[in-house]
């Protein structure tokens, strides 16, 4: 392919930030954005125009359904950007084709969703990518090289702390209420919950959580109701062979010197990470040290909220494109971040250990 043609359903937020990094990558383009509101779309021809404008020779076409956008253009890649509800009914309209799909978290608001939806693209022709994202940070992704290498040993306890602000204001406010989005735990937390697997490599049996809303949107109200949403609270997953991790998430914290720190202890050695510092630390049980610093280019931290993740992940998407190969972030690995971010919430309303072979896994 000279081009990868992508389309992009929703130019909220994360539709944006997508056509931006897009534009700074040579051999792929926006060619087509489906967005119901006509407020979102002036931002996608917006952030267009003023962040490199259309490839040359490309007129980009804007639709307000996204099934009128499939029907009428030649895409490659469709990216989908919307709200968590709408993801199920969205992926339902682009299986069986043999577009490539990037599905951003999470999958879906509720496991039957995601496994319904986990089913039906095992017969898909197109790659399925799952946007989580956080991997692709330069400094994350050096951190996971390490701890897979043995950097730290077998690992034993992992730590993950974000300290971050409160959840943006999106179109119709639909992230204030658990309903849509599945929960802080399934919406905001997927990310993390994908990095435990990866980086502790093991299966996750039990969860405990203790989570609620005690600062933010308490205020507020959207015709006449309340937000529900937590923005705190502590996870515990246990790991089949011994190991451990912990989440510790607050979204009231916007003073922080680093939003994301990751810290794995094995049996020889501990591994630390911080963004957006971009530090990582080497601590070995005979009290040697190592400290050094993950650059990211400027012009790519620019065009993006994730520390360089959104470029990143297109690269490689483009390159599993080009070469054939299967997606690195595959469909169950949206599923079972998914189904962590659930038992996360059945423990915290339950108040009680949850076992994820509860939920089937």
């Amino acid at each position: 392919m000279s081009q990868i043609r992508y389309g992009i359903i929703g130019s909220g937020m994360m539709g944006l930030e997508h056509i931006r990094n897009i534009n700074l990558i040579d051999g792929a383009e926006v060619v087509a954005i489906a967005e119901p509101n006509e407020t979102p779309r002036e931002w996608a021809k917006f952030t267009l125009e003023y962040h490199g404008g259309p490839k040359k020779g490309t007129e980009v076409a804007y639709f307000n359904d996204h099934r009128a956008m499939l029907n009428a253009c030649d895409l490659d890649v469709v990216i989908v950007a919307t709200p968590n509800f709408t993801h199920r009914a969205i992926t339902d309209d682009l299986l069986g084709s043999d577009l490539h799909i990037l599905m951003e978290k999470p999958l879906c608001t509720t496991l039957e969703d995601c496994l319904a939806v986990q089913q039906k693209a095992r017969a898909h022709a197109g790659i399925f990518w799952m946007g989580l994202e956080y991997r692709y940070m330069p400094p994350v992704t050096k951190f996971l090289e390490m701890a897979k290498a043995g950097v730290a040993g077998v690992p034993q306890m992992l730590s993950i702390r974000e300290h971050r602000f409160p959840f943006l204001n999106k179109v119709e406010d639909w992230n204030r209420f658990n309903e849509n989005t599945g929960g802080t735990f399934v919406e905001k937390c997927c990310h993390f919950f994908d990095l435990m697997c990866l980086i502790m490599d093991d299966k996750p049996v039990r969860v405990f959580g203790s989570g609620g809303q005690n600062v933010n949107h308490k205020d507020e109200r959207y015709g006449g109701r309340a937000p529900d949403i937590f923005d705190n609270g502590y996870v515990v997953v246990d790991f089949e062979t011994g190991g451990r991790a912990v989440l510790d998430l607050c979204m009231f914290a916007e003073g922080s010197q680093n939003q994301e720190e990751i810290s794995l202890v094995g049996d020889r050695a501990k591994l630390e990470v911080a963004i957006p510092d971009g530090h990582i630390s080497v601590n070995t049980r005979s009290r040697e040290q190592d400290r050094f610093h993950v650059p990211v280019p400027p012009e790519i931290l620019e065009v993006g909220q994730h520390h360089g993740a959104t470029y990143y992940q297109h690269k490689e998407l483009i390159e599993a494109i080009r070469s054939g190969t299967a997606p690195t972030v595959t469909i169950d690995d949206g599923v079972l971040s998914v189904a962590m971010g659930i038992a996360a919430h059945i423990s915290m309303d339950g108040g009680r250990v949850v076992s994820m072979s509860e939920l089937g896994f």
